[in-house]
This record gives structure tokens, sequence and C-alpha cells, in this order.
């Protein structure tokens, strides 16, 4: 005798997969040896994501966002793009007590104008931008203590340490994202990005 299927999709809250509209207010890059970036009118990807970038590469070395590996493990480069939205740069800089946060301090590639929560978008979530390039989100980018230093610099906050150790507590959950290539291609500021954002649940076994 069959047993009937067993079924649990209706004991979960699954959010449906939406569509968003955006815009690309600025593309930024960081020379290859330096953690802040600069802009530029147009961003060339690969595969490996930026050209030149600081964090270009197929592949990268493990730190402290990941404790399983022993540092300096060679792993994929799920962090070859950092998003960030000027609405929550705006809030961390407040609850910093600063004029501004500008994207280049904390080493942003692209500024994406018009999504609500930016880093609230979850995991799986695919940009599509007008030109062709098609980038996929990883998560977000948690604060650390680099971007906050740069950013206490940048300001010049008198107490640059205590800036650097603020900035963590602040920026938790507003720092943006990180994403990888999936399609090549090349953006530029002023660019439509398409964002679709997929099936949403929470796992509990």
């Amino acid at each position: 005798m069959q047993l009937p299927l067993m079924r649990f999709d209706d004991e979960v809250e699954i959010v449906p997969a939406r569509k968003l509209l955006a815009k690309v207010a600025a593309v930024l890059v960081a020379p290859s040896d330096q953690f802040a970036t600069r802009p530029v009118e147009v961003l060339e990807l690969g595969f490996d994501g930026v050209a030149g970038d600081f964090h270009a590469g197929a592949t990268r070395r493990s730190g402290g966002r990941e404790p399983w590996y022993p540092r300096g493990t060679e792993m994929r480069n799920e962090r070859q793009v950092s998003i960030v939205a000027p609405d929550e740069l705006a809030v961390i800089a407040a609850g910093m007590n600063l004029r501004e946060i500008r994207p280049e301090w904390i080493g942003a590639n692209l500024v994406i104008d018009g999504i609500p929560r930016l880093s609230m978008l979850p995991f799986g979530t695919l940009l599509f931008f007008r030109g062709g390039v098609t980038l996929k989100v990883d998560g977000q980018n948690a604060p650390c203590r680099l971007a906050g230093r740069s950013v206490a610099e940048n300001a010049g906050m008198p107490d640059q340490e205590a800036g650097a150790l603020l900035f963590p507590k602040v920026a938790r959950r507003l720092r943006g994202l990180v994403a990888w290539v999936e399609k090549p291609g090349r953006i530029a500021a002023g660019e439509d990005v398409s964002v679709r954002i997929p099936e949403q649940w929470i796992y509990r076994p």
C-alpha cells in the first residue's frame, strides 16, 4: 500500500518572488593595492569581478568571516562586488554624528538608489543591469573595523580608533551587499537595474 505523500510547505510562511526597479547612482573602482574606491564612468566586469579592483578574483583568502577555515585558506570569491545605498549611508552617518559617509570610503563599487532596505535583499537576488550585466547577491556585507577606520580618517574624527569601533555597531545590517558576477559586461552610472527577488522562506527543521 502506497503511503500518501506528506507536504509541509503549508506549515511554512512563504513570501512570493517579486521584482523591483532601481537605478545606478554611481560606479567606483579600488586600485588593486587599496581598499578605498574612486568614482569612474563605467565598470568593466568579467567573471573574476571588476577589472583591476581590490576585490577582483575568482578566489580569495579566508579571513575573520570564515572561522571554519584556517585564516588564509583559498576559497571561492563571492565578494567580487560591493553594493551600497545612499539612504542607508545617510542613516549610518547620522548614527556616527557625521555629516556624510561617502561610498568610496568603505570600498563600494556600486551605489544603487531606489531599493527600500537594500541591505536586506536576500541571498540569490539577481540584479539585471540595462547594459547586460547580471550580478547575484551573496548576502550582507558585514561592517568591519577596516571600513570604520577609513570612515574615521576621511571624516576627520578626533578619536579615530573610537570611530573605527563605532562603525561596525552603527552600520550593522545597513552596510550594503556583496555580490558576484553571473554575466559580465559594463555598468555605467545612471543605468537602470531590474531587481528580481526570489521566493523566500525560513527553514525550521
